[in-house]
């Protein structure tokens, strides 16, 4: 570190506010992603990966208090960037919205994954942390959504409905569709997770580019963060349960190949619908980590 940017003991240097955000998907890579730029002499780590501030239905989005509420600690006069990567933002009903009253030019990145490798990923995390968390076909069917819900229900526990919209999650195509509609298609980086982790560096250079921010000299190691467990108690997903959700995904796939560009040739879900897979292939190899 430079000497110019070190903090020195009881140096007040004041807050910053938020600046970019990591918006999705959860499973995708965004703590590898949102670790590695923190490491970036320019970026300020904030105090929580997840700020979760605009899925929060406790504030008062008439008249939020960004100034109190949305900053963080600046800890080097150098920093200029300041992260939130929550990734629920990107299908949260309204959190978009709220993002754009707060900061029009707000640069966006998001990093996808295959729905169905996404959602068992979203089952495995939940069961490793806590048992109490439902079995896979409670996950399936607790909100069996169809399509991006529009409103967060009034009757039911937020976090309850943060954890297991697993479903909903894996609409990529409208959730772009809202977000291109809230934000100009050039704030936003799309990024891909085998992609990504097949050519790390690159990854990296192509993110602090989008961020205006000078390349990392030495890019950190690439380290899965928060990977998940190697196995589960609980039922493990059937053949006849991944096909079905792929049909659901379907249609949203398509607009989201059409949205985003990305090549989703090599995602289980459009081998499944395409026939290039068979489903019960993907449900043994996702046995393996439930016991």
């Amino acid at each position: 570190m430079n000497v110019s940017d070190a903090t020195p003991p009881g140096d007040a240097l004041g807050s910053m506010a938020y600046n970019f955000a990591v918006v999705g998907v959860q499973k995708g890579g965004t703590s590898t992603l949102a670790v590695t730029l923190n490491q970036h002499r320019l970026v300020c780590q904030a105090p929580d990966k997840e700020r979760h501030y605009f899925d929060d239905e406790t504030v008062d989005w008439s008249s939020p208090d960004y100034a109190t509420d949305y900053t963080a600690p600046r800890r080097a006069r150098v920093h200029r960037l300041l992260g939130d990567a929550s990734p629920t933002y990107l299908y949260w009903p309204h959190a978009l919205e709220r993002m754009r009253a707060y900061k029009p030019d707000m640069p966006l990145i998001a990093v996808f994954r295959d729905p169905l490798e996404r959602l068992f990923s979203h089952w495995v995390m939940l069961r490793s942390r806590n048992l109490a968390w439902p079995d896979w076909p409670d996950f399936l069917t607790e909100w069996p959504h169809t399509s991006l819900p529009d409103e967060v229900p009034d009757d039911v526990r937020t976090m309850r409905w943060r954890h297991m919209t697993g479903l909903a999650r894996g609409f990529y195509g409208e959730q772009l569709q809202r977000g291109f509609e809230l934000f100009d298609r050039r704030q936003w980086l799309l990024l891909e997770l085998r992609s990504m982790l097949g050519d790390f560096e690159a990854t990296v250079h192509r993110t602090t580019d989008f961020l205006d921010l000078p390349r990392f000299e030495h890019v950190p190691p690439l380290k899965n963060w928060h990977a998940g467990a190697e196995q589960v108690p609980g039922t493990a997903p059937t053949a006849d349960d991944l096909a079905r959700v792929a049909e659901i995904y379907a249609k949203d796939l398509a607009l989201f190949e059409e949205l985003s560009g990305i090549d989703t040739s090599a995602w289980p879900t459009r081998l499944v619908l395409d026939g290039g897979m068979d489903p019960g292939e993907l449900a043994a190899r996702f046995a393996r980590k439930v016991r």
